[in-house]
């Protein structure tokens, strides 16, 4: 390993979704900075004696706060073994990867990227569909469902996420998604458009729960549950291949 800090996605949560730079990164550690949706069977891969530290964040529950990651990722750095900061899905999606790696440039460490499978990837997998489709899906577009307060982020590009024809993929949107479908549908987005919530994707609890936006949003108002989700909507969503 040539790099002080590996950055590794782990993928949706499957071990056998890890890739194998991925993998090796993670047996040859000797301490490994993981989020909370990294852990379990993932962390087998690192070898016995490594040190391991949760650093994962959970919306409504108590989390390290950003910088202290930051900082803790320097320090360890700096103490010249082999880290890994281990990182859900892919750590260039809604992953805060970005703040990490100016810490790292700032202190004047190096550091490697180790993509992995995206969780929207493999929600699609999951529900047995496809992402894009000739002439009727074209475009693909991901968005998060909550902003640094954990409410609907105020700069949506509603025309855009309102678009019949994209299929869109939203991040962290369970307890949002509500108010999100309403304004969904005043931009003309009909209230029956396909729609699939994809529950602990990869893992033994995946539930892939199929439904139209309207018919969704309904759902999670009543009941959000804690497991991790992702939101899936447009023409594809409604297929059961």
């Amino acid at each position: 390993m040539t790099s002080p800090v590996s950055f590794v996605g782990s993928g949706p949560g499957d071990p056998e979704l890890l890739t194998l730079k991925a993998a090796d990164r993670l047996r040859r550690a000797d301490v490994v900075l993981f989020d909370d949706l990294s852990s379990g069977p993932i962390l087998s891969h690192v070898r016995p004696g490594a040190e391991l530290v949760a650093v994962g964040k959970r919306a409504g529950r108590p989390s390290p706060k950003q910088d202290h990651v930051s900082r803790l990722l320097v320090d360890y750095a700096r103490q010249g073994g082999r880290v890994v900061r281990l990182k859900s899905g892919d750590s260039g999606l809604f992953g805060r990867l970005e703040e990490e790696l100016i810490a790292l440039r700032e202190a004047g460490l190096s550091y490697e990227i180790i993509p992995g499978v995206p969780s929207a990837i493999a929600a699609a997998a999951a529900a047995g569909i496809p992402l894009t489709r000739r002439l009727t899906a074209r475009r693909v577009q991901f968005v998060t469902g909550h902003d640094a307060k954990g409410t609907l982020p105020s700069d949506l590009d509603l025309a855009a996420l309102a678009d019949p024809g994209a299929t869109t993929v939203v991040f962290m949107g369970k307890r949002t998604f509500p108010k999100l479908a309403e304004a969904l549908i005043a931009r003309g987005l009909p209230a029956n458009h396909p729609a699939i919530l994809a529950e602990a994707v990869s893992t033994p609890d995946q539930h892939i729960h199929r439904s139209t936006v309207a018919g969704l949003a309904d759902h999670l108002a009543a009941e959000i549950g804690t497991a991790p989700a992702l939101i899936l909507y447009g023409p594809l969503a409604g297929d059961d291949l």
